[in-house]
């Protein structure tokens, strides 16, 4: 497997854009995943592309959230949503800390949104149903929106676990425990495993368990890679392969391993 280094991200998009498109040549060769034996996917933003008006109607809820609970301008309700996430892993981790909310409450109320912008995929499913293995959904949702969300992509059916963020006691990626828990509750050897990921952050601890790592970037780099403090963690070695189609990037290790 070459290892992908990535070094300082620009801060403007069409250089951050060029560096990921260098590395999306980086493709597995016939043998890179001869050892993998499960297969882990995070959700929001890579199993479906980040275009698709789904994650930001959540974004949004999240923002409402703060703004009801604590009477803030939505402004000002989003600043602060965001100084959580960066300070706690995700808002709910830290309204949960700071303010001891009820985490089934906001997650029933930020999950309260249309699914039907997200279009079945066919490809993907065909691609994730031929994987040899097990396959995983490992999200730091809840598991109601892991569902509803693959249902609507057509490939629900195709995956043996869903580990949640309530399975993970509401401790988010990118905490090690959470994927130390991950591997032990589901019988994961890191070494057999590849974790696919939009945000390099997640991919950190992954690598130094001894997975295989992917980022999912946007396609075609017609979107924005989202907050520039969202990449921390894009330094180093960490990440194995780059792709901004998961569906094309499958097909092809598949139509490799096949010859």
């Amino acid at each position: 497997m070459r290892p992908v280094r990535i070094y300082a991200i620009a801060s403007d998009f069409s250089a951050q854009s060029q560096l990921y498109a260098l590395m999306i040549d980086n493709l597995p060769n016939k043998t890179d995943f001869d050892r993998i034996t499960d297969w882990v996917f995070d959700l929001d933003n890579t199993l479906y592309p980040r275009h698709t008006d789904l994650f930001s109607q959540i974004d949004r809820n999240m923002t409402d959230y703060v703004a009801t609970l604590l009477r803030l301008p939505r402004e000002q309700a989003r600043e602060l949503q965001k100084q959580y996430y960066r300070d706690h892993g995700t808002t709910l981790n830290g309204l949960m800390n700071l303010h001891k909310i009820d985490p089934n409450d906001f997650l029933e109320k930020v999950h309260d949104i249309d699914y039907s912008w997200v279009k079945p995929d066919p490809a993907l499913g065909e691609a994730i149903r031929t994987l040899p293995g097990r396959k995983f959904i490992f999200t730091n949702g809840d598991l109601g929106h892991a569902q509803r969300t693959a249902e609507a992509l057509g490939i629900l059916d195709h995956f043996d676990e869903i580990f949640d963020i309530l399975a993970a006691g509401l401790t988010p990626k990118p905490a090690r425990q959470t994927y130390d828990l991950f591997l032990e509750q589901h019988g994961v050897h890191s070494e057999q495993a590849v974790m696919f990921e939009d945000l390099p952050r997640n991919l950190v601890v992954p690598k130094d368990l001894g997975m295989a790592t992917v980022l999912v970037v946007p396609h075609n780099f017609d979107q924005a890679l989202g907050e520039a403090w969202e990449h921390d963690g894009r330094e180093g070695e960490h990440i194995d392969y780059v792709t901004d189609n998961l569906a094309d990037f499958l097909g092809h290790y598949l139509s490799i391993a096949a010859d």
